[in-house]
C-alpha cells in the first residue's frame, strides 16, 4: 500500500475511533491531505470497503501488540490486553476500533460488520486459549466486555480512572465466573 493509502486509513481510524463509521468522508479526508475526492476513490472504491481495511488493519496491530509472550500466566495475559486498552484511550482518548464498529453493526455494511466480528472472535480465542484453566471462553467474554465497557466509561466520565475501576477485578481472586 503507498503512503497516500496509508495516510487516508490513518485519518479514517482516527475518526472511526473518535466518531463511528458516520465520523468521516471522503470529502473530509481528502481535504486534510491536500487531494481531490476522486483520488480517495482510486484507492478505496467505496467507504465501507475503506472502513473494512482499516478495521482489518487495526485487528493486525491489536494483535501484534498482545501477541504471546513466553511462559506467561493467565492474569498476564488479561493484564498485557487491559494495557493495551487503557494505553490507547490514555494516550488519545479514543475508543477501540472494534468496539466503536461493534456498537454500530446493526446499520454497517456486511463487509465492516465481518471485519468487526473477526476482530472480536480473535480476540476471545486468543485469551481463552492463552487464559486457560475452566471457562476459559467465558472467562476471555468477561474480560473483553469489561475493557470495552472500561473505555465507554471513561469517555463518559472524561476520567481514566473510570477504566481501572471497570476493569480492576479482571485478574487474581477477585475474578469469578458463575
Amino acid at each position: 500500500m503507498n503512503e497516500t493509502a496509508e495516510r487516508l486509513m490513518d485519518l479514517a481510524e482516527a475518526r472511526i475511533r473518535e466518531a463511528g463509521y458516520r465520523g468521516f468522508s471522503f470529502r473530509d479526508l481528502a481535504a486534510e491531505i491536500g487531494i481531490k475526492s476522486a483520488s480517495v476513490h482510486h484507492h478505496f472504491p467505496t467507504k465501507a470497503g475503506m472502513a473494512a481495511a482499516v478495521a482489518r488493519r487495526y485487528g493486525d496491530r491489536f494483535f501484534e501488540l498482545v501477541a504471546r509472550r513466553h511462559d506467561e500466566s493467565g492474569d498476564q495475559v488479561i493484564a498485557i490486553y487491559r494495557s493495551a486498552f487503557r494505553s490507547a484511550i490514555e494516550r488519545d482518548g479514543r475508543m477501540c476500533l472494534g468496539g466503536m464498529l461493534g456498537a454500530q453493526a446493526g446499520g454497517l455494511p456486511p463487509e465492516i460488520v465481518q471485519e468487526i466480528e473477526m476482530f472480536f472472535r480473535r480476540c476471545i480465542d486468543d485469551l481463552s486459549s492463552r487464559i486457560g484453566g475452566a471457562n476459559a471462553v467465558g472467562r476471555a467474554f468477561h474480560v473483553m466486555a469489561a475493557l470495552e465497557g472500561g473505555l465507554i466509561l471513561t469517555r463518559a466520565y472524561h476520567d481514566i480512572s473510570a477504566f481501572d475501576q471497570a476493569t480492576a477485578g479482571l485478574t487474581g481472586s477477585t475474578f469469578a465466573v458463575a
